[in-house]
């Protein structure tokens, strides 16, 4: 809670960017169900995921360039308000004259363009705003806010949905964007590095070659690749559903709010293991347990053991997320950061949809449990390999030299 005490620029972008993830969720729950009453069809219903998805992975390079050229608080300033202004213009059809599905899935994928745009320069925020022993903190807080987000956006966006109908659940969202404006506009003036990066994709390859040569940050984006790819388990929930459950749409959300709640547990208790010389060990461990976990949930066939299973997964999921984000920003230099966490926006949108892939190929040839316990078992290698290969990964403190180490700017 350090991070909330002692700086009030941190805390008013908190606040803001926390609400406005809640109604991120709520806008997402909206988008599905307006698609599904006009279309009847599962496929343009998924075709939601997909709009978003695509300017993240296409654009996301280039955005993190972006990011590293220009002023950051300008440049997240416009992107959230691009963001506020699709979710507006989403309110209004839905209030006034529906549009085809087809026409708002252009809306969601105008806005996932923003997204993408403004995703890598959220994420140098926390080096520029917090100093270097609070900097694991503010993404364990981080993380606190979008597990919240998960844990309660969808439901309430079913509640409100049903009782406001989509128009309703998108103009809230629009007045959460308020908050996140205002947290945004008290951001000090943030210039791009002494060495901005250079234009197009020149910049681009700048930031490649970084990531290639640094065996942390490298081992660190191979972790997450390793526990999403070949771990996860999302897009079986249904059948999971279907065997243990009896198929009851009523649990089915349960065990997204298992993954949430373990999530929540292990961010609230984050200094335990944010405060740790080692934070690759601590990511290491972690992605190692979400995989056991994964094997875990596979083998068993009780109800309340398998939730169990998933609340242990979700917990060490966040700490070895908590940890990878204070690795990657420690020991990536402030002309760099708009790029590094580009590619693990990328890589933490990408891996989850080719893991959920993988996941149904998978059972699809064979049964559940084969797909969830290969999977772990995989994880549980690839991440042994890591550790062995990259010794630096191991042994690397919280601190590097290499990265930006100035003290908060701005009251």
């Amino acid at each position: 809670m350090t991070p909330l005490r002692s700086s009030p620029v941190f805390r008013r972008l908190w606040i803001g960017t926390s609400l406005s993830g809640v109604g991120g969720r709520l806008t997402l729950v909206a988008v599905t169900f307006q698609v599904w009453e006009s279309t009847g069809s599962p496929v343009w219903a998924g075709a939601v995921g997909l709009a978003q998805a695509v300017p993240l992975v296409v654009l996301g390079l280039f955005a993190g360039v972006l990011a590293d050229r220009a002023e950051r608080r300008r440049l997240a300033l416009v992107t959230t308000a691009g963001q506020a202004g699709c979710v507006l213009l989403l309110a209004v059809q839905a209030s006034v004259l529906p549009l085809p599905a087809a026409g708002v899935l252009v809306l969601v994928f105008v806005q996932s363009c923003f997204v993408a745009a403004g995703g890598p320069v959220l994420r140098t925020l926390v080096p520029r705003l917090l100093p270097p022993d609070q900097r694991a903190a503010g993404l364990a807080l981080q993380q606190v806010s979008f597990q919240g987000s998960m844990l309660a956006g969808p439901a309430l966006g079913g509640l409100i949905c049903g009782w406001l109908g989509a128009g309703g659940c998108y103009l809230i969202d629009a007045v959460t964007f308020a908050a996140a404006l205002y947290g945004l506009r008290g951001l000090p003036r943030m210039q791009p590095g002494q060495e901005p990066a250079r234009p197009g994709l020149r910049g681009v390859r700048d930031g490649l070659a970084f990531l290639v040569r640094t065996p942390v940050i490298r081992g660190a984006l191979l972790t997450d690749l390793a526990a999403t790819v070949l771990t996860m388990p999302v897009g079986l929930f249904p059948v999971v559903n279907a065997e243990r459950f009896g198929g009851d749409p009523r649990t089915l959300g349960l065990f997204l709010t298992s993954l949430a709640v373990g999530g929540v547990a292990a961010s609230a208790l984050s200094g335990t293991f944010t405060r740790r010389a080692r934070p690759g060990t601590a990511m290491l461990t972690g992605a190692a347990v979400w995989g056991a976990a994964m094997v875990l949930f596979g083998l068993t066939s009780g109800r309340w053991t398998s939730l169990a299973c998933l609340v242990l997964a979700g917990a060490a999921d966040t700490v070895s997320v908590v940890s990878r984000g204070a690795l990657v920003q420690t020991h990536t230099p402030d002309d760099l950061l708009g790029r590094v966490g580009a590619a693990d926006q990328i890589v933490g949108r990408a891996g989850p949809d080719l893991g959920n892939l993988r996941a149904g190929l998978v059972a699809d040839t064979t049964s559940t449990a084969v797909a969830l316990v290969t999977g772990g078992l995989l994880c549980l290698g690839a991440v042994a390999l890591v550790g062995a290969t990259t010794a630096d990964l191991r042994r690397s403190p919280g601190r590097s030299p290499a990265a930006r180490t100035d003290a908060p700017a701005g009251p």
